[in-house]
């Protein structure tokens, strides 16, 4: 076990100026992940590769997906380097272009999705049309007892608002309503995944965009072949509740290299003071919520949100 511990030293060592880690109890920093031990692990880069994660703060769900992954990039390498980082989709068994040979992938939608504004009712979509933001969500949460007559009446308004424009619309959970009202897309998140009929989504030729909360949720979305993914919360945010702690840049910045192959879109407390820096990690779409509905001004504010990610395509 003490060669475990110094290889998972070293790994941590060397990022730790990547912005990976968050503060974990001092108690679990030396405890593999109970499905780690000698017996079930692969090898001791796979338990060293798991334990650093456990380190530097990722839910055990995660460091066992790292871990895995440590194994295979040190295998193929011929050697254990704790400089590198697995960042190649065959160490987390994903498939490097899933829209290009795979029949079972949903449609595709734009690499970039660019500004991505997620708003709570029709009225607010047919605003942010006018204001040319390229992609929007509707996020419709009724009070009290769901009215299915009122949401019907959102999402047919909401998709009646981007017709004839260049905006994009999804649809966030209700997919059966998205369907009937011809939507560009849906987007659910991870505990939607058992609940919706994904072939009629699919059959229907709406996008599909799925949430995730770090790597083992990325890889169980791969398996779906989404149209694009998003990767939250980055920050803090009072929006929902998240079940994992914010992922931070330096984590999104190695998710994007992950899985560069999709259209990413990075979502969680952004605002201005940090879209631009969200926008350099190499995501192609930056969501944002109240950065938008929460201000005084919002045309004023999507012409800076959109000014400041065209500036962090060119620092």
């Amino acid at each position: 076990m003490s060669l475990i511990r110094d290889l998972a030293e070293q790994i941590v060592t060397c990022h730790q100026q990547d912005d990976l880690a968050i503060a974990v109890a001092e108690s679990s920093i030396h405890q593999l992940p109970p499905a780690l031990d000698n017996t079930h692990a692969g090898d001791h880069y796979e338990l060293a590769g798991a334990l650093a994660a456990i380190q530097m703060g990722f839910i055990e769900t995660d460091a066992r997906v790292l871990g895995k992954a440590w194994s295979r990039m040190a295998h193929h390498a011929g050697g254990f380097n704790p400089a590198s980082w697995p960042s190649l989709p065959e160490y987390f068994d994903l498939m490097p272009t899933p829209h290009q040979s795979n029949a079972s992938a949903f449609p595709e939608c734009p690499h970039a999705l660019g500004l991505y504004a997620v708003l709570p009712n029709a009225e607010w979509v047919k605003r942010m049309v006018d204001a040319k933001v390229p992609t929007v969500q509707l996020r419709y949460k009724a009070e009290g007892t769901l009215d299915r007559g009122r949401l019907m009446a959102e999402i047919n308004a909401a998709v009646a608002a981007v017709q004839g424009s260049k905006t994009l619309l999804f649809i966030n959970d209700y997919w059966r309503e998205a369907i009937d009202a011809g939507a560009y897309g849906v987007h659910l998140g991870q505990e939607d995944l058992a609940l919706a009929d994904l072939d009629a989504i699919r059959k229907a030729g709406l996008r599909l965009g799925l949430s995730t909360h770090g790597y083992a949720e990325m890889v169980y979305a791969d398996s779906f072949l989404p149209s694009y993914i998003a990767m939250g919360a980055v920050f803090p945010t009072q929006l929902k509740r998240m079940p994992t702690a914010p992922q931070g840049l330096g984590r999104l910045r190695k998710y994007a290299q992950l899985m560069h192959h999709y259209p990413l879109v990075g979502i969680g407390g952004i605002d201005e003071s940090t879209i631009q820096s969200v926008a350099q990690t190499g995501v192609g779409s930056v969501a944002v919520v109240r950065a938008i509905t929460g201000s005084d001004k919002p045309e004023a504010a999507i012409k800076r949100l959109t000014q400041l990610m065209a500036q962090a395509k060119t620092a």
